[in-house]
């Protein structure tokens, strides 16, 4: 039996991430922050059904001893770096707190590994923000960087330390730069969710506006249970590499919102506000990945489109509010 390592286990990712390798037959163990609403914080693996089915440690990713203790007693064959503090806009309000997490929470991370388990194969989860403003139309593995947020230099920092861990000590550490990739999971707090939860809202007689911020930003969106699969696979590989996932398709925040309304026979015009206060201090306008290398040499392409990822999520934020759950 293989056993995997995940940090960020109880966000969207881990969780799809922790079924996807149960189903495959590993013992999956799930790094955990301690605080005192333990008790709500693995609502997403409840939601898969899986809750029971992980062994949760308790650690931190701005501990070093606490990663080290977990490697050890763990002993995995993979690690997946997926915690982070990971809310783009929250990282100008604690520049620090996420340069120390999303960052040098990546390195801790990398040197417990070394230390303790060098043969295990390590996936950090790199992010498409750290692109910014584009220096391609289409942002591939060598298309240069531009991070415009402190989340996003925080995840350079990461990416450019697992390029470097793989190069000097030979480790099997590859990087996922993913682009958006969503799901019923998503934080409240993200743009898409965002949306179809106040679609959803609108839609049962909650709330009578969707207010916003940049409309015409555009994003390259995916599904997380899709993007998952790719992380897995990297791991799989006879050598560490990086890899975009992405979907090679990008669409505007309107265009996605006109999805939602859509599907609830709503029209976006009467609902949607747009509230300046909700604009980003620095915008990153345009994303749109180059999935081509991960066709290639991992043999993975997306299988959820944006239209069928929305209307699913619109389904369970109808379903949620309507029972309460």
């Amino acid at each position: 039996m293989k056993s995997a390592l995940i940090t960020g286990i109880t966000g969207q990712d881990g969780a799809y991430l922790a079924q996807l390798l149960l189903g495959k037959g590993y013992k999956v163990h799930g790094l955990v922050r301690r605080s005192s609403t333990t008790d709500v914080n693995d609502v997403r693996l409840r939601w898969l059904g899986i809750a029971g089915d992980v062994n949760v440690i308790d650690g931190d990713l701005s501990d070093l001893s606490s990663l080290m203790r977990i490697v050890r007693a763990a002993q995995p064959d993979e690690v997946y770096n997926l915690g982070a503090q990971s809310f783009v806009k929250t990282s100008w309000q604690q520049p620090l707190l996420t340069g120390a997490i999303t960052g040098l929470g990546c390195a801790a991370m990398l040197e417990a590994v070394r230390l303790e388990k060098p043969d295990a194969h390590f996936y950090q989860a790199s992010s498409s923000e750290m692109y910014g403003m584009i220096q391609e139309p289409m942002q591939s593995e060598t298309t240069p960087f531009y991070p415009r947020s402190p989340y996003a230099a925080a995840k350079l920092y990461g990416h450019w330390m697992t390029v470097n861990y793989r190069e000097s000590f030979g480790m099997h550490a590859s990087s996922g730069i993913l682009f958006n990739h969503e799901s019923p999971l998503r934080g409240i707090e993200f743009v898409t969710r965002k949306v179809t939860d106040g679609v959803a809202k609108i839609k049962l007689g909650m709330a009578s506006e969707l207010r916003l911020g940049n409309i015409d930003a555009k994003r390259d969106w995916g599904h997380a249970r899709d993007y998952v699969k790719a992380m897995w696979l990297m791991l799989q590989q006879e050598a560490a590499d990086d890899y975009v996932i992405a979907t090679g398709r990008t669409v505007s925040v309107r265009d996605m919102c006109e999805i939602a309304f859509q599907h609830v026979g709503l029209p976006l015009e009467k609902h949607l506000v747009i509230d300046p206060e909700l604009f980003r201090p620095a915008e990153v306008d345009v994303l749109l990945g180059n999935p081509a290398k991960a066709k290639a040499k991992l043999g993975w392409e997306p299988e959820t489109s944006l239209e069928d990822m929305i209307r699913e999520m619109v389904d369970a934020d109808l379903a949620r509010l309507s029972t309460g759950r």
